[in-house]
């Protein structure tokens, strides 16, 4: 494994390849990857892949997630390879790549679909576990039907403003408010390890929670968290999702929109980014197999504000899915 890809400075840790140095190579210079990390590309062995699915022909509101992935990876070089809030280094205890971008329809949702489901389950084949940057939601039922095919029924943990589980839109089956409908129709989850964390914002109707249920989602909606606090929170999910395998995906406008305006569908009375991170930390005692940030619009950014929350949120994402370190210090190269 070369540990200096293009000749570039890296972190390397116990034979794996970290991010560029930013010790010596500024953070606005080298390549635009996730966290300045290699690509796919440039190692062998991989343990987790992080990829982008440029989409959002499924949205019903604000088009613009299409370029969620490149903001996402611009906002991320900031990031280090330390995370001293969850006493890990993810990129030291785990191979992890940037996989680029999956290249799909976009006049097609079904093709687009169908694309993204292949993309993902050549991917797997590479690596045990995906982070996936949209696009738009309705990416979730594509990447929910690699991982059920790896792992079997899936416990869904779906942080998000919205339920998405509703049945059309304009009479489409696949938009960004139908996929875990779709998913639990098609027995990709298991029904009774689901539930949604941070809902909020008026519904069509009160069937909407009725179909939801039955569906095989518990909520915790954001008018609880206040009161709940993240410890609460987390300890929700985990009596939720006990020890099944776990998929996550986090909505960005699950979010107050003070923390992350740009989105296409936002709602008033979101989660702080503070407490996001806090409950995804939690994650790190429950079986991740896969996760997914979506829904990220950066023509509604002000700063990288949303951007720099996703970001956070994705490094959290690969911090929680880190084995414990038991590698020799980090040696920069």
């Amino acid at each position: 494994m070369n540990s200096e890809p293009n000749g570039l400075p890296r972190v390397t840790t116990g034979g794996r390849v970290g991010q560029v140095d930013a010790t010596l190579v500024p953070r606005y210079a080298g390549p635009p990857t996730f966290a300045r990390l290699p690509r796919i590309d440039e190692v062998s062995d991989i343990d987790v892949a992080v990829v982008g699915v440029p989409f959002d022909t499924g949205v019903s509101y604000r088009p613009g997630a299409r370029f969620g992935p490149a903001h996402v990876r611009e906002s991320s070089r900031l990031l280090r390879p330390y995370n001293p809030a969850a006493d890990v280094e993810p990129f030291a205890t785990q191979q992890v790549v940037d996989a680029g971008d999956l290249a799909v329809n976009p006049f097609d949702i079904e093709t687009a679909i169908t694309e993204i489901e292949t993309g993902a389950r050549a991917l797997l084949e590479r690596a045990a576990r995906l982070v996936t940057i949209g696009g738009d939601h309705t990416i979730a039922l594509p990447l929910l039907r690699a991982m059920a095919a790896k792992h079997g029924p899936l416990a869904v943990v779906h942080f998000d403003a919205h339920l998405d589980t509703w049945d059309t839109y304009s009479g489409a089956r696949y938009t960004h408010g139908t996929p875990f409908r779709r998913a639990s129709e098609e027995g990709l989850v298991d029904r009774s390890g689901c539930l949604h964390v941070g809902t909020r914002g008026p519904l069509y109707a009160r069937q909407d929670l009725v179909d939801d249920r039955d569906l095989g989602f518990q909520i915790v909606p954001s008018v609880e968290i206040d009161d709940l606090g993240a410890r609460g929170v987390l300890e929700r999910i985990r009596a939720r999702v006990g020890d099944r395998p776990v998929y996550l995906s986090v909505d960005i406008d699950v979010l107050d929109p003070a923390f992350a305006p740009g989105t296409g569908t936002p709602e008033a009375g979101g989660m702080t980014s503070r407490e996001l991170l806090a409950v995804l930390r939690g994650f790190a005692d429950l079986n991740l197999v896969g996760a997914d940030l979506v829904e990220v619009a950066p023509v509604y950014d002000h700063a990288e504000v949303t951007g720099i929350a996703a970001s956070h949120i994705a490094y959290e994402m690969l911090s929680a899915m880190s084995p414990p370190s038991d590698t020799e210090p980090a040696v920069r190269s």
